[in-house]
């Protein structure tokens, strides 16, 4: 049996540094990250390119599941609504496969000021930090295993991870 592993959470709560530390350590493992089915200058968020990007993670997720190879699959994205996430569960043949669905959250004050290094650092712009917080929210509401980064380190996150998949 295969896992599928979704890791949600709002930007800069840490999807991609632990699904980078579970890539390294889960045998048999793939990772595939939202947003680079959404790689796109300029960046245009409409009704046809949400569907064109949640087409592009189905079809990458469903190849990654049929291949038989992997063991471990990973999927990070900002998954802050059900509806993100049910939809795409439901364009996945997942028979055979354990489904972890994982939120990581933090505090607001912890996340603004990862956020606020992105910024400095040339990695986000400001206007993130509303649209962070109001989708942190969000996540603490979703039916998810949560895990709190707040005073976590990635790897403590990741171990976590690995935790609920025993």
């Amino acid at each position: 049996m295969s896992n599928l592993i979704l890791i949600g959470g709002t930007m800069g709560v840490g999807k991609s540094t632990v699904s980078r530390i579970l890539l390294k350590h889960q045998p048999g493992c793939v990772w595939l990250d939202g947003d680079w089915c959404w790689q796109a200058d300029p960046f245009v968020v409409n009704d046809v390119t949400k569907a064109m990007v949640i087409d592009n993670v189905c079809h990458c997720l469903n190849n990654f599941i049929s291949c038989g190879q992997y063991k471990n699959i990973i999927f990070s994205w900002v998954m802050h609504d059900k509806r993100i996430i049910d939809g795409i569960l439901s364009r996945l043949d997942c028979r055979g496969v354990h489904v972890l669905n994982v939120s990581l959250i933090c505090t607001p004050y912890a996340l603004e000021q990862r956020l606020r290094g992105d910024i400095q650092n040339g990695l986000r712009t400001s206007d993130v930090l509303g649209r962070a917080v109001e989708r942190l929210n969000c996540c603490v509401s979703l039916d998810t295993q949560k895990i709190d980064t707040t005073d976590l380190s990635p790897r403590e996150v990741a171990g976590k991870i690995e935790n609920l998949l025993k």
